[in-house]
């Protein structure tokens, strides 16, 4: 959970085995509402769950700008740190990217780990990484992130390179630590670059089938969608991040066979590094012909979950694909927001409303499901198989008979 990522070495996944206790942090600033931070802390408090951290307590404060040394103001610094030494407090979480100084200057004065929200997800997906290239991935997205806050770490790094003969005259420690971490990330661009090659290939070799594409936030329910359309064991759980390796299986339906792959799920402020270390993983969107946008439909902030993948998509230049949006688990959101008393008809009708206004919204055709009751899963595959289609007929028109 640390900085100390040992170069060259097999490193631990994740947090230490015993549960840690951890408490968030998080400061509302002038553009945001104390709704959102609630939001964010409610997600950060998910990561530590999934990272394998109970939290034990949340610190708020409202601030005009984060504080250059501590984030926090003195007080509020006072107030966590006196919490965390009288309950025996292991970790300490804060929602946004702190510098190496201010890393420095609160463990110095709370005496315990001190991570931010990049470096928690970079625990999460280091200990998620299955594949050669996700493996690469995230230690270069670890070593990137390391790189800015290089501060005392010396203890940290393996010497693979320095000592006699290999120093620079009056070079400081820190300055050969700056080097060993650069040296480190041009051999994984480099590796990373030979793996981007092999999935190239891997990809042209895949014929001519139309590619669709399962996107969507984190622990929406692709995952479990794509084994149910494929009916095939692709790893699903609730919890963020639950698939990290994109995975690829042929679907037919009828006589129409397809690709489906199921992507990493995207989530707000994903950090930059790591975006940039995945973004090949992400080619496998890019050359999509029909993408399915997962949503939560349960989930309260939901329209804001889709306007952050709608955002990545644009950022991949992507958002003009044909788009599928697919509202899952129907049943939590019915669960959560009917009253027992709605009778059948007026179910239907907000149904029928919310259907209309989410089209309208965003110029896609929609489909709800629940994949956990599979509730509506025959109306997705002929949505599905109807674009999927419309793809052939464009690419193969001689053919369309046998589609």
């Amino acid at each position: 959970m640390s900085d100390n990522w040992k170069i060259g070495k097999e490193k631990a996944k994740g947090l230490k085995k015993e549960t840690e206790r951890a408490v968030l942090v998080g400061v509302i600033l002038p553009e945001q509402t104390e709704e959102q931070i609630t939001e964010y802390l409610d997600e950060m408090e998910f990561l530590a769950q999934t990272a394998g951290a109970i939290t034990e307590k949340r610190f708020v404060q409202r601030l005009g700008r984060p504080n250059p040394k501590t984030f926090v103001g003195s007080g509020k610094l006072e107030e966590i740190a006196e919490y965390v030494e009288a309950n025996e407090i292991d970790l300490v979480i804060f929602d946004d990217d702190l510098t190496g100084k201010q890393t420095s200057i609160l463990e110095e004065t709370m005496k315990v780990k001190i991570i931010d929200r990049s470096s928690l997800i970079l625990d999460i997906f280091a200990s998620r990484a299955q594949t050669a290239q996700a493996k690469t991935q995230v230690e270069l997205a670890q070593m990137q992130y390391l790189m800015p806050r290089l501060r005392g770490l010396w203890t940290h790094l393996e010497r693979q390179r320095g000592g006699i003969g290999m120093r620079g005259p009056g070079e400081m420690e820190i300055e050969t630590d700056r080097r060993i971490v650069r040296d480190k990330i041009s051999l994984l661009k480099s590796r990373l670059a030979k793996i981007d090659q092999q999935n190239r290939t891997q990809r042209k070799n895949r014929g001519q089938m139309i590619r669709v594409s399962l996107v969507g936030y984190t622990n929406v329910g692709k995952s479990t969608l794509m084994n149910l359309l494929s009916k095939s064991q692709v790893f699903a759980e609730n919890k963020l991040f639950a698939t990290l390796d994109t995975t690829v299986r042929k679907v037919v339906f009828g006589s129409m066979p397809f690709l489906l792959s199921d992507t990493v799920g995207f989530i707000r402020k994903l950090p930059h590094h790591l975006v940039e270390s995945f973004k090949s993983t992400l080619d496998e969107v890019r050359e999509s012909d029909v993408l399915v946008h997962v949503v939560d439909l349960a989930h309260p902030q939901h329209e804001e979950h889709v306007a952050t993948v709608m955002k990545t998509l644009k950022d991949l230049g992507v958002e003009d694909k044909p788009t599928l949006m697919v509202f899952n688990k129907l049943d939590l959101y019915r669960e959560r927001y009917f009253d027992d008393y709605l009778d059948i008809e007026t179910k239907k009708e907000i149904m029928s409303e919310l259907k209309d206004n989410y089209k309208n919204t965003y110029e896609h055709d929609n489909v709800f499901i629940s994949a956990k009751t599979k509730e509506n899963l025959e109306v997705l595959r002929e949505t599905l198989r109807e674009m999927v289609a419309k793809e052939y007929d464009v690419r193969y028109p001689h053919q369309r008979k046998f589609w």
